[in-house]
């Protein structure tokens, strides 16, 4: 082994992949290492739960299977999952106290399918309770700080992801994306992350929220990275997932260094309006122009309904949250209040004990809306102007080939910034509408705003699509170097 161990948390899983492949290191010094920095960098609060003695045991049986020359493509390099897909060597949380403790008798299809590429999972790493929050502050175990400023958030719910990325105590996580919580924290954190196609990956195994809209991704450095992972994370699942597409698993690392000649982007007008900071507009701008360079061409367009998106999204993501957690009443599995009269009480005291407060608010909202009498005047509709969206984005792709613009109105905000919790529901308005229309959207850093804290570029394409918008964003990376850039004292 003939490279220094010291550098290898500022290597990629590309660069990592390699020289595991070669030799060069071993999957169980690089374990080593990335446990090591995780142990000595808890004031994140990113990871929730670490068992060294299963990490280096996978470590092993990865150098093993690299000697043997039958590894899979990713052998030996770390990684570490968003605690809300299920695992059965760690605890899964959700970061809920309901969960506390919780192990799963199988792992997630995702957790599964990384595995037989060969990873080394870390651990599980913080997140918004039941993945619900656009901070990291509804976590059970407390927030998730921004590597870049530790009083701003990291973004949510895949904060946790986002930010262990960002401070190098891992090459690349797992993370989902609801309404848009890969592509916020991977932006306000400075890495990149992708939300494939609705379907693309299983959701086997990813404790739901809002099961027509959760999806799973990867946040990693670069989009060759993401391009890597999501090569092994998607791919069909009929037993288990009835919503997994009937799609072939495919090679997302395929297109990367296409020419960008001719692409055509489209520039939303909607996406730059007066919410939209200076500073941000700025940084994304910049980008747009980076792109004319390398040949693309920008193109006007409208998604007009882009405003309806948040009332639209927090009626059917509450409803579908109300229905799915409903299973979670003390009875079969998780938290259980202590005192109780009867079994109604019981399951009110679970309830009111086990869930935090934005959870508690969302259940009730969806209720509401289901509820007889407003069914049809709230979700129904919802359901309308969603297909209405969807509709949009159509349009848009008969004029141009990807969409771009920004993943957030500002950069990350102060920790407790957002008191009401409106605050956070309106920073989504970008995000909201590719995962309404079951989308593939993604982030990628391209500079920093106000505070030096980093701005993200989104870009979002027609559905399976991924392999274009990877080489899109992987060639911009080629010309510019904001996804190499590290927080200070990391």
């Amino acid at each position: 082994m003939t490279q220094m161990t010291s550098d290898l948390h500022d290597l990629t899983v590309a660069q990592l992949a390699t020289l595991l492949r070669e030799r060069k290191i071993s999957a169980l010094e690089t374990a080593q290492h990335f446990l090591t920095r995780a142990e000595a960098h808890t004031g994140f609060g990113a990871f929730l739960d670490v068992q060294p003695e299963i990490t280096l045991a996978q470590a092993r049986a990865a150098d093993t299977r690299l000697a043997a020359g039958n590894a899979g493509p990713l052998a030996g390099v770390p990684l570490a999952h968003k605690d809300i897909f299920v695992t059965r060597d760690f605890a899964t949380t959700a970061g809920s106290r309901m969960l506390k403790g919780y192990h799963s008798p199988f792992d997630a299809t995702v957790v599964a399918r990384l595995g037989q590429a060969g990873v080394v999972t870390l651990g599980k790493l913080n997140c918004d309770e039941f993945a619900m929050g656009s901070a990291n502050e509804n976590s059970a175990y407390g927030p998730v700080k921004n590597p870049w400023d530790l009083s701003c958030t990291p973004g949510g719910s895949s904060g946790g992801s986002a930010a262990a990325v960002a401070a190098r105590l891992t090459p690349a996580a797992t993370g989902t994306d609801t309404g848009g919580s890969i592509r916020q924290p991977a932006s306000f954190c400075g890495v990149t992350g992708i939300k494939p196609t609705y379907g693309r990956a299983s959701r086997y195994g990813m404790v739901a929220f809002a099961s027509s809209l959760d999806q799973a991704g990867p946040l990693a450095r670069s989009a060759e990275d993401c391009a890597l992972l999501l090569s092994a994370m998607c791919g069909p699942d009929p037993d288990r997932d009835s919503t997994s597409l009937d799609v072939p698993t495919e090679d997302f690392t395929r297109s990367l260094n296409a020419d960008l000649a001719g692409l055509r982007i489209g520039i939303p007008a909607e996406f730059f309006g007066d919410g939209l900071a200076p500073d941000v507009r700025a940084a994304v701008d910049a980008a747009l122009r980076e792109f004319e360079q390398l040949g693309a061409r920008l193109v006007p367009i409208s998604l007009p309904r882009t405003e309806l998106s948040i009332p639209v999204y927090y009626i059917i993501a509450p409803a579908e949250a109300s229905s799915n957690l409903s299973r979670f009443d003390g009875v079969k599995f998780g938290f259980r209040a202590d005192q109780y009269t009867d079994l109604n009480d019981m399951y009110q005291q679970t309830r009111d004990q086990g869930f935090g407060n934005e959870v508690k608010r969302r259940i009730m909202i969806g209720t509401y809306v289901l509820s007889h009498g407003y069914y049809d005047a709230y979700y129904l509709q919802a359901q309308k102007i969603r297909r209405m969206i969807a509709d949009d984005f159509q349009q848009a792709f008969q004029l141009c080939d990807v969409i771009a613009g920004p993943v957030a109105p500002t950069v990350a905000w102060k920790l407790g910034g957002h008191s009401d919790p409106l605050a956070d529901y309106l920073a989504d308005i970008f995000t909201l509408p590719a995962s309404l229309a079951g989308l593939p959207g993604m982030s990628l850093p391209v500079g920093f705003g106000a505070g030096k804290m980093p701005v993200g570029l989104q870009l979002i394409g027609n559905y399976l699509s991924e392999a274009r918008l990877l080489n899109v964003a992987h060639r911009f990376q080629q010309a510019t170097d904001w996804h190499t850039a590290k927080p200070q004292g990391i």
